[in-house]
């Protein structure tokens, strides 16, 4: 891209198209945010009716979040070479078909495989499109940009979580998962009308039409348009595919993002998976269980729309650790608290705050580490890798409670994994908000 056009995109004021482009975005991940989490807000009365143990509900748990680490790993890197638009729009296509299947299941088998099929289209979505919400955001405001995607995600989740009680008490358990597919399945026209492709992938990459595609683009965003696409540099050797992630000067900020990631990931869906499971054995009621678990999901909107806020001030990874100390803290806190109804709730609200704010933190400081060529391949990387620990997570959660721990012991261990995922990203360099990001020609500047 020419030097003057990235420029103008990132130091410039963000235009109404670009805005748009990011709104698109926060809508994928509103539709996402429920899909991923249906299965948390239905696992009760789901056990209830095929009378599965705790075992058997935490492979349910997992298997959603197993297809979205395969999504992420092995399809979302193809962005990198046939664009962002459409992996986004097939995985909408396929994480339709699968929730619209899932409501006619006929035994837990066939909705963990159904699960894991949705999994793949969400997460094929969910790095794409916060790859594409970065890639349209100025530098100052890209951080605002990505949070803004993890804010739709816990939109999504909290109108999945008030929803699900109306539908359950109303029309049972499938009528959520049929809800979410049809869902999903209307948005993919005004995916494909309104979603523009990266403007950064067509310059690099060079698809058909590539320089009237960009000017269209430079055009609505109210810049110059172009004469011609710019050179390539003579002698370009930059590699590609995930071999690329682990060179010199990327190895250490890659391992130490997968690290965070896995830790994050772990904590995090454990406490959005379990918490309704888990305050209904705790003594209260199954509707109490689901508000708790909203509740989460509500704080998680303002979370995560404070953390891009923050970050267009502060250093983002400074702000991340503070949320991941305070996700500690908080968390502990939440476990003595479950006898009592209401400190529980409002504490509730508050962890939501901080883990989904640590989740945003980690979508908007990650696509910054690579280049334009690698971003794609280098995002979906680390949300696979973190997908592993999320996905170990609710299983083992089941496995220990099987084994007799206490929902409490649980709580105390995840606040230890949020405080070393902080500790960890002490092996980062902290940087202001104008360089957050790097222009999409180089990689950031960050050591490990």
């Amino acid at each position: 891209m020419s030097a003057t056009l990235r420029e103008a995109l990132d130091k410039g004021p963000m235009s109404r198209f670009q805005w748009s482009a990011i709104a698109v975005c926060v809508l994928l991940n509103t539709l996402d945010g429920f899909d991923v989490l249906v299965m948390s807000f239905t696992g009760k009365t789901v056990s209830g009716e095929w009378h599965l143990t705790p075992g058997h509900l935490g492979v349910l748990l997992s298997s959603g979040l197993a297809g979205m680490a395969l999504g992420a790993l092995l399809v979302a890197p193809r962005a990198d070479r046939v664009g962002r638009r459409p992996i986004i729009l097939a995985g909408l296509a396929v994480a339709a078909l699968g929730m619209l299947l899932s409501s006619t299941s006929q035994n837990w088998q066939q909705l963990a495989a159904l699960r894991l099929v949705t999994g793949v289209g969400i997460g094929a979505v969910l790095a794409c499109s916060n790859v594409i919400a970065g890639e349209f955001a100025s530098q100052r405001w890209r951080g605002l940009a990505v949070s803004l995607n993890s804010t739709g995600y816990a939109v999504g989740a909290t109108v999945g979580g008030l929803s699900s009680v109306f539908l359950i008490d109303h029309y049972g358990w499938r009528s959520v998962f049929l809800t979410g597919g049809l869902a999903t399945l209307a948005i993919l026209p005004l995916v494909y009308w309104c979603l523009p492709e990266s403007i950064d992938f067509l310059v690099t990459r060079r698809p058909a039409n590539a320089l009237q595609r960009v000017n269209s683009l430079a055009r609505r965003m109210g810049h110059a348009e172009l004469d011609a696409l710019p050179a390539t540099t003579a002698g370009d050797t930059s590699q590609t595919g995930f071999r690329a992630l682990l060179v010199r000067g990327l190895r250490g900020p890659t391992l130490v993002m997968w690290g965070a990631f896995f830790l994050v990931m772990a904590a995090f869906y454990f406490v959005t998976s379990w918490t309704p499971t888990l305050l209904v054995e705790a003594g209260m009621s199954s509707t109490q269980g689901l508000t708790g678990g909203t509740l989460l999901n509500l704080g998680g909107i303002f979370g995560t729309a404070l953390l891009g806020v923050l970050a267009a001030r502060y250093a983002l990874i400074s702000v991340l650790r503070s949320y991941l100390f305070a996700a500690a803290v908080l968390i502990v806190a939440f476990a003595a608290s479950t006898s009592l109804l209401t400190l529980a709730f409002c504490l509730g609200a508050v962890i939501g705050v901080a883990v989904n704010g640590c989740i945003a933190g980690l979508y908007a400081l990650t696509p910054g580490v690579y280049s334009t060529k690698l971003r794609a391949t280098g995002v979906g990387a680390a949300i696979s890798v973190g997908r592993v620990g999320a996905i170990l997570a609710p299983s083992v959660a089941g496995w220990l409670l099987d084994a007799g721990w206490a929902p409490r012991s649980l709580y105390v261990a995840t606040g230890a994994v949020f405080a070393a995922a902080s500790l960890l990203l002490f092996a980062m360099r902290a940087k202001r908000p104008t360089s957050e990001v790097a222009s999409t020609a180089e990689p950031a500047p960050s050591g490990a």
